[in-house]
């Protein structure tokens, strides 16, 4: 059995124009889940540079970080410099930083015992300056690391795990967002250092791998960003590495252990998942229309 919807005329051909319209607005893209990859490294920072400000354009607002694109709607970059020397190393950073001292959206969380950015030489508190790129875990870590933007360098405690939950920033508010990249120094080891996304159930989307740079004799930086068509994600998991900063654990240890640390973050804006305004007008619209052809009709 075929059903046939009558031919409208006169109003009611109008009203199912604009309902036609409604259905396309709101309907998602069919590329909603495209993703794009970009990565690079290298000894120096030339190849991690590139394949991040590659990705800043992916996000939107230009190559410069802050009023250019940061907080316009376009994306946002943590580096880590401007953390106040009572949240640095020896001292732990509070998980929720990046979204109540400085909001930015973003809330912190790993298995292990908190979080920590490196010290900085004009520190002045208990037991500052610490030695620096994390000396003050293991003396070997200032010979080790090297922070992408000077001075400071982000790392999970007794973990390689950190996960990374979106908010609307400054608010308790889950969001999305449709990026999220890593710069990451010293990747000896491939497959070590990852990002896995999740989207708004919490489902994974994929594990994507930090590029490594062989053989390095000098200081090395790797890059890693995804970013998707439309917010879907709500949450990252970063990998870094094989094994964790210790007191005992140099890098390399027989080649096979991988000591990873971070740097900055790049992310698009996060947003609530309610519609925009704009969704609203819509949807008055194309009610509207539904309830014209249905008076309509009646009327015949």
């Amino acid at each position: 059995m075929t059903l046939e919807l009558p031919v409208a005329r006169g109003p009611a051909r109008y009203a199912l124009a604009a309902l036609a319209i409604l259905l396309v607005a709101t309907s998602p893209p069919r590329e909603a889940g495209a993703q794009l990859v970009r990565s690079g490294s290298g000894i120096g920072t030339p190849g991690a540079t590139a394949a991040r400000d590659l990705f800043r354009l992916d996000l939107g607002g230009g190559l410069v970080a802050g009023a250019n694109g940061s907080f316009g709607g376009l994306r946002r970059e943590i580096n880590w410099d401007g953390t106040p020397a009572n949240f640095s190393a020896p001292n732990n950073l509070p998980v929720d930083f990046f979204n109540v001292n400085s909001p930015r959206g973003v809330v912190f969380s790993t298995p292990g015992g908190g979080f920590q950015v490196s010290g900085a030489n004009t520190d002045a508190g208990v037991g500052q300056p610490a030695a620096a790129d994390f000396g003050n875990l293991n003396p070997s870590y200032s010979a080790t690391f090297e922070p992408f933007s000077s001075q400071r360098l982000f790392t999970a405690l007794t973990s390689t795990i950190t996960d990374v939950r979106f908010f609307v920033p400054g608010t308790n508010t889950a969001a999305l967002t449709r990026g999220f990249g890593s710069i990451f120094s010293d990747v000896d080891l491939a497959n070590t250092t990852s990002i896995q996304f999740f989207d708004a159930l919490d489902n994974s989307m994929g594990t994507f791998f930090a590029p490594n740079v062989v053989g390095a004799t000098a200081p090395s930086f790797s890059f890693l960003g995804v970013s998707f068509a439309t917010p879907v994600v709500s949450r990252v998991r970063i990998t870094s590495g094989n094994h964790i900063l210790d007191n005992v654990t140099n890098d390399q240890n027989g080649n096979t252990v991988d000591l990873v640390v971070m740097d900055d973050f790049l992310y698009a804006e996060p947003f609530t998942t309610v519609p925009e305004p704009a969704t609203f007008g819509l949807l008055a619209a194309g009610l509207a229309a539904v309830g014209l052809v249905a008076r309509y009709r009646s009327r015949g």
